[in-house]
Protein backbone atom coordinates (compact mmCIF):
# COMPACT_ATOMS: atom_id res chain seq x y z
CA UNK A 1 0.00 0.00 0.00
CA UNK A 2 2.64 2.19 0.80
CA UNK A 3 4.48 1.56 -2.59
CA UNK A 4 2.00 2.24 -4.76
CA UNK A 5 1.46 5.70 -2.29
CA UNK A 6 4.97 7.01 -2.99
CA UNK A 7 5.76 5.79 -6.46
CA UNK A 8 2.17 7.73 -7.29
CA UNK A 9 3.19 10.77 -5.23
CA UNK A 10 6.86 10.70 -7.41
CA UNK A 11 4.95 10.05 -11.13
CA UNK A 12 2.65 13.29 -9.66
CA UNK A 13 5.56 15.47 -9.29
CA UNK A 14 7.08 14.50 -12.19
CA UNK A 15 4.41 15.21 -14.65
CA UNK A 16 3.37 18.56 -12.20
CA UNK A 17 6.97 19.46 -13.08
CA UNK A 18 6.91 18.55 -17.10
CA UNK A 19 3.67 20.66 -17.28
CA UNK A 20 4.56 23.87 -15.55
CA UNK A 21 8.51 23.40 -17.24
CA UNK A 22 6.08 23.58 -20.92
CA UNK A 23 8.93 20.70 -22.25
CA UNK A 24 8.35 17.61 -20.64
CA UNK A 25 11.88 15.51 -21.02
CA UNK A 26 10.36 12.50 -23.02
CA UNK A 27 9.34 15.17 -25.67
CA UNK A 28 13.29 15.97 -25.56
CA UNK A 29 14.82 14.31 -28.59
CA UNK A 30 18.28 13.02 -28.02
CA UNK A 31 20.60 15.44 -29.37
CA UNK A 32 18.76 18.28 -26.74
CA UNK A 33 19.53 15.59 -24.00
CA UNK A 34 23.71 15.73 -24.57
CA UNK A 35 25.69 17.78 -22.22
CA UNK A 36 26.73 20.43 -24.25
CA UNK A 37 30.30 21.36 -25.47
CA UNK A 38 30.98 24.51 -24.17
CA UNK A 39 34.35 25.01 -22.91
CA UNK A 40 35.60 23.94 -19.43
CA UNK A 41 38.18 25.82 -17.84
CA UNK A 42 39.84 25.27 -14.57
CA UNK A 43 40.01 29.13 -13.52
CA UNK A 44 37.20 30.49 -10.87
CA UNK A 45 35.08 32.80 -12.27
CA UNK A 46 34.52 36.19 -10.40
CA UNK A 47 31.04 36.67 -9.53
CA UNK A 48 30.46 40.41 -8.48
CA UNK A 49 28.26 41.32 -5.53
CA UNK A 50 26.96 44.75 -4.64
CA UNK A 51 29.14 46.30 -1.65
CA UNK A 52 26.01 46.54 0.35
CA UNK A 53 26.26 42.58 0.30
CA UNK A 54 29.87 42.03 1.13
CA UNK A 55 29.72 44.34 4.24
CA UNK A 56 26.51 43.17 5.50
CA UNK A 57 28.01 39.77 5.67
CA UNK A 58 31.48 40.62 6.42
CA UNK A 59 29.56 42.53 9.82
CA UNK A 60 27.46 39.54 10.47
CA UNK A 61 30.61 37.51 10.71
CA UNK A 62 32.40 39.68 12.96
CA UNK A 63 29.11 40.04 15.24
CA UNK A 64 29.41 36.38 15.86
CA UNK A 65 32.40 36.15 16.62
CA UNK A 66 32.26 38.91 19.08
CA UNK A 67 28.85 36.94 20.65
CA UNK A 68 31.21 33.93 20.62
CA UNK A 69 33.84 35.32 22.35
CA UNK A 70 31.99 37.12 24.89
CA UNK A 71 30.07 34.01 25.86
CA UNK A 72 33.05 32.01 26.17
CA UNK A 73 35.30 34.31 27.83
CA UNK A 74 33.82 37.36 29.29
CA UNK A 75 30.46 35.91 30.54
CA UNK A 76 31.03 34.90 34.22
CA UNK A 77 28.70 33.07 36.52
CA UNK A 78 25.69 34.64 38.03
CA UNK A 79 27.01 34.39 41.54
CA UNK A 80 25.36 34.59 44.94
CA UNK A 81 26.31 35.22 48.68
CA UNK A 82 23.92 32.74 50.95
CA UNK A 83 21.70 34.06 53.69
CA UNK A 84 21.94 33.12 56.68
CA UNK A 85 18.81 31.97 58.63
CA UNK A 86 18.73 30.45 62.02
CA UNK A 87 22.20 29.26 61.85
CA UNK A 88 21.89 27.61 58.63
CA UNK A 89 23.48 29.49 54.93
CA UNK A 90 20.71 28.86 52.46
CA UNK A 91 20.11 29.60 48.96
CA UNK A 92 17.83 29.30 46.34
CA UNK A 93 18.74 27.79 42.46
CA UNK A 94 16.38 27.56 39.57
CA UNK A 95 17.32 24.45 37.56
CA UNK A 96 16.16 25.91 33.82
CA UNK A 97 18.69 25.31 31.21
CA UNK A 98 21.49 24.95 33.66
CA UNK A 99 21.73 26.51 37.21
CA UNK A 100 20.93 29.96 37.84
CA UNK A 101 22.83 31.25 40.35
CA UNK A 102 25.42 28.76 39.00
CA UNK A 103 27.82 29.96 41.44
CA UNK A 104 27.31 30.17 45.16
CA UNK A 105 29.26 32.08 47.90
CA UNK A 106 29.25 30.25 51.23
CA UNK A 107 31.17 29.91 54.67
CA UNK A 108 32.70 26.56 56.05
CA UNK A 109 31.67 25.07 59.31
CA UNK A 110 28.11 26.02 58.87
CA UNK A 111 25.24 24.01 57.63
CA UNK A 112 24.55 24.42 54.05
CA UNK A 113 21.10 24.24 52.43
CA UNK A 114 20.53 24.77 48.79
CA UNK A 115 17.59 24.97 48.11
CA UNK A 116 16.87 23.49 43.75
CA UNK A 117 13.32 24.44 42.13
CA UNK A 118 13.81 22.25 38.90
CA UNK A 119 11.42 24.08 35.90
CA UNK A 120 13.37 21.98 32.91
CA UNK A 121 12.03 18.72 31.94
CA UNK A 122 14.99 17.58 30.32
CA UNK A 123 15.98 14.31 31.39
CA UNK A 124 19.50 15.69 31.88
CA UNK A 125 18.27 18.21 35.09
CA UNK A 126 16.65 15.22 36.60
CA UNK A 127 19.83 14.67 39.28
CA UNK A 128 22.12 16.52 40.92
CA UNK A 129 25.77 15.54 42.38
CA UNK A 130 27.97 17.24 44.66
CA UNK A 131 30.59 14.53 44.35
CA UNK A 132 33.34 16.06 46.95
CA UNK A 133 30.41 15.48 49.36
CA UNK A 134 29.12 12.07 48.00
CA UNK A 135 25.40 13.07 47.38
CA UNK A 136 22.99 12.11 44.26
CA UNK A 137 19.65 13.39 44.22
CA UNK A 138 16.62 13.39 42.32
CA UNK A 139 14.92 16.60 41.50
CA UNK A 140 11.29 16.36 40.42
CA UNK A 141 10.32 18.90 37.77
CA UNK A 142 8.37 21.59 39.34
CA UNK A 143 9.03 21.55 43.21
CA UNK A 144 11.91 22.43 45.76
CA UNK A 145 14.09 20.13 46.94
CA UNK A 146 16.34 21.46 49.52
CA UNK A 147 19.63 19.75 49.75
CA UNK A 148 21.92 19.84 53.46
CA UNK A 149 25.73 19.77 54.28
CA UNK A 150 28.34 21.57 55.86
CA UNK A 151 31.70 22.31 54.10
CA UNK A 152 33.95 21.97 56.60
CA UNK A 153 37.43 23.53 54.26
CA UNK A 154 37.50 26.70 52.13
CA UNK A 155 37.53 25.47 48.87
CA UNK A 156 36.00 25.21 45.47
CA UNK A 157 33.50 22.53 45.08
CA UNK A 158 31.29 21.36 41.63
CA UNK A 159 27.91 20.51 41.63
CA UNK A 160 26.93 18.79 38.03
CA UNK A 161 24.13 17.51 36.38
CA UNK A 162 23.37 13.55 36.06
CA UNK A 163 24.93 13.83 32.85
CA UNK A 164 27.67 16.15 33.91
CA UNK A 165 26.46 18.65 31.28
CA UNK A 166 25.41 21.28 33.13
CA UNK A 167 27.92 22.68 36.15
CA UNK A 168 27.60 24.82 38.80
CA UNK A 169 30.22 25.75 42.42
CA UNK A 170 30.17 26.31 45.46
CA UNK A 171 32.86 28.84 46.77
CA UNK A 172 33.44 27.81 50.66
CA UNK A 173 35.26 31.03 52.02
CA UNK A 174 36.55 30.16 55.81
CA UNK A 175 34.39 31.31 58.32
CA UNK A 176 34.47 34.87 60.00
CA UNK A 177 35.23 33.40 63.74
CA UNK A 178 37.65 30.98 62.51
CA UNK A 179 39.42 33.53 60.44
CA UNK A 180 39.54 35.93 63.22
CA UNK A 181 40.90 33.47 65.53
CA UNK A 182 43.69 32.60 62.44
CA UNK A 183 44.60 36.00 62.44
CA UNK A 184 44.57 36.10 66.15
CA UNK A 185 47.02 33.49 66.14
CA UNK A 186 49.18 34.67 63.83
CA UNK A 187 49.54 38.20 65.63
CA UNK A 188 50.34 36.48 68.82
CA UNK A 189 53.25 33.86 67.89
Amino acid sequence: MNRIAIIGSVASLGLIFGITSHKAVAQMSHEQMQPSQTKQTSQFRRIEQPLWAKAAVTAGGLGLIGLELWWFLLSKPKSQKAQSKQGIQEVTITVDGGYEPSQVVVNSGQKVRLNFYRKDSSSCLEEIRFPDFHIAQELPLNQVTPIEFTPNQPGTYTFTCGMNMFRGVIEVEPSNALGTQQFSTQISA
